[in-house]
């Protein structure tokens, strides 16, 4: 503009916000001084020229010193050497979450700034065709200026999400990483846990068989007593695992049509014990005629066990415990939906309101004084609560302080035309395998196991049981006594030093010999998908430590036999 309207210096002067200006831009003849080297922020701008120039209208000063609306600029004036100026607005549209001080009466527009020629070296009248020359330049700066600034917007828009993605994606890693750790860490501690229980639940049933030998009557009420400990400690460790494996969605429901009758007197002998001990008066209602209901038999067992057993412990002496079933629609709607509901009374000690919304959340248990009370890991009704969800049900209580408590669980139910009809006619595995022993020499079976307490126990129960037993304590220890011996069967443990027995299995299946020898898989890993790397890397069959020996006969037998 300085060279296209032979000026002698061309400004960009821009207004901000808070009423301050500057100098952003500057073309300046060799030998006149640079006002924007100098610094001018002070420029006052009156009503008067706000007006003016919110028109967009271009304003031509022949004098600076004989302008009444600069009378404020006399030093900026000399200093600059300015002796006639032509002066046109930079106006941009104001959107409409935009707020601006130098806004247009009208709200539409706001003055960003002005683009400014001087005349120095003499005075100079300019043409009004110069002006609307200017005019022009400075609406297409203003457009370009406002496209600019909306680019930069845009850009650090583009920035900040992508800044949000990337941590998210971080965050994302960072859960994946701790959902992996956490299985790991689950697996790890199933593993330990259970290894020790294996022995404890194993040498305590063999000894209580006698298979050692014969014991009187105060060594098996103390056989029972380490029994029941170990039995519920081993409750408490599936608790946990249980709930670990839902949460995390490894778990896939196994729905079949189940009479229910059956399933509530089957969960109530889980308890009756406890109660008996506790003079507590158990008691079951179900309607005559109910149909079979397709539900998850095993899962859904566990929660009335779970709930049967607060129940008991909860319930001071002397109390009652009813298991009521009823049908009924979509509890508390107007739905048409068919609904299930186990409801389990007591006449215990009862729950506050302010307690009750805690009291399905995982670990967590009521009152800390209860800790010592009463025994538990605040697990069993959070487990319960997502095994109901999972069946698209709904867990609910009422309680009163001092009078008792009713947990109902209500079920959506698809009613079966499917009875199920024992067709059971094989006899007992084992009475089988006792008359095929008689027949034949006993069979020789390998143990691949490191625990030596889990070998104690394992070896002497079989051996009693009439079986010949092998050890191997590894991996490579297993292959070449396979390979050496030729055993009828092979009791395999997964995680041991050296070559683990997931690989020692699939070696063993590419011997020729080998191919059609049955092998167990004997582990404390207790996750769905353990179960399943062992079968794919060649096991017959799969069991979880603590193993009941009387099944691992069973299953050692079932297997020879077939």
């Amino acid at each position: 503009m300085q060279e296209l309207l032979q000026g002698d210096r061309a400004i960009v002067f821009q207004v901000s916000q808070d009423g301050s200006s500057c100098i952003v831009e500057e073309a300046v003849a060799l030998d006149l001084p640079s006002l924007k080297a100098m610094h001018w922020d002070d420029e006052t701008w009156s009503q008067d020229i706000l007006e003016h120039y919110w028109q967009g209208q271009p304003r031509i000063v022949p004098d600076v010193m004989d302008d009444i609306w600069t009378d404020c600029l006399v030093e900026y004036s000399r200093a600059g050497q300015i002796q006639s100026k032509i002066v046109a607005p930079i106006i941009q549209e104001l959107h409409d979450s935009e707020e601006h001080r130098w806004v247009s009466p009208e709200g539409s527009s706001k003055l960003w700034g002005v683009l400014v020629v001087h005349a120095c070296r003499t005075r100079r009248v300019w043409h009004q065709n110069e002006a609307e020359l200017l005019q022009k330049i400075a609406n297409q700066l203003a457009i370009a200026i406002q496209q600019s600034s909306l680019f930069e917007q845009l850009q650090e828009e583009l920035s900040e999400r992508q800044q949000a993605e990337e941590q998210l994606t971080l965050r994302n890693e960072e859960l994946i990483r701790a959902t992996r750790l956490k299985d790991e860490f689950l697996a790890n501690m199933s593993h330990e846990l259970r290894t020790p229980l294996n022995a404890i639940l194993g040498m305590t049933e063999g000894l209580q068989e006698e298979v050692f030998g014969k014991i009187d009557d105060a060594q098996l009420k103390a056989l029972q007593t380490v029994e029941r400990s170990a039995s519920h400690l081993l409750d408490l460790i599936n608790d946990i695992l249980d709930l670990a494996k839902i949460e995390a969605g490894q778990v896939e429901l196994e729905c079949a049509p189940t009479a229910i009758a059956p399933l509530c007197q089957s969960s109530l002998t889980f308890v009756k014990q406890q109660a008996f001990k506790k003079q507590i008066q158990l008691s079951v209602n179900v309607p005559l005629n109910l149909p079979d209901i397709v539900l998850d038999e095993r899962r859904i067992r566990q929660v009335l066990i779970n709930l049967l057993n607060n129940a008991v412990k909860f319930t001071h002496p002397g109390g009652s415990i009813i298991l009521e079933v009823s049908l009924n629609r979509s509890p508390g709607e107007e739905s048409t939906t068919p609904y299930l509901r186990f409801a389990v009374k007591d006449t215990g000690i009862g729950i506050s309101q302010e307690n009750i919304k805690k009291l399905f959340k995982p670990f967590v248990q009521i009152d800390s004084a209860l800790n010592r009370q009463y025994q538990g890991t605040g697990l069993g009704l959070a487990l319960t609560t997502r095994i109901v969800e999972l069946h698209e049900g709904r867990v609910s209580l009422t309680s009163e302080v001092g009078v008792g408590s009713c947990f109902a669980i209500d079920l959506p139910y698809q009613a079966s035309a499917i009875f199920p009809v024992s067709t059971n006619t094989k006899p007992d595995a084992s009475s089988q395998g006792e008359e095929d022993r008689d027949r034949r020499s006993a069979p020789l079976l390998l143990l691949a196991e490191d625990n030596e307490a889990n070998i104690s126990t394992i070896s002497g129960y079989l051996n009693a049981k009439g079986y010949r037993i092998e050890l191997a304590k590894n991996g490579e220890e297993a292959i070449s006594q396979a390979i050496a011996l030729a055993p009828d069967l092979i009791l395999m443990d997964i995680q041991m030093p050296g070559m683990d027995g997931l690989e020692a299995m699939q070696r063993i299946r590419e011997i020729p010999e080998l191919v059609a020898t049955p092998i167990i898989a004997l582990t404390a890993l207790a996750m769905e998908s353990d179960r399943e790397r062992c079968l794919a890397a060649g096991a017959n069959e799969y069991l979880s430590k603590p193993v009941k020996l009387k099944q691992l006969t069973v299953t050692i037998q079932q297997l020879l036999d077939s």
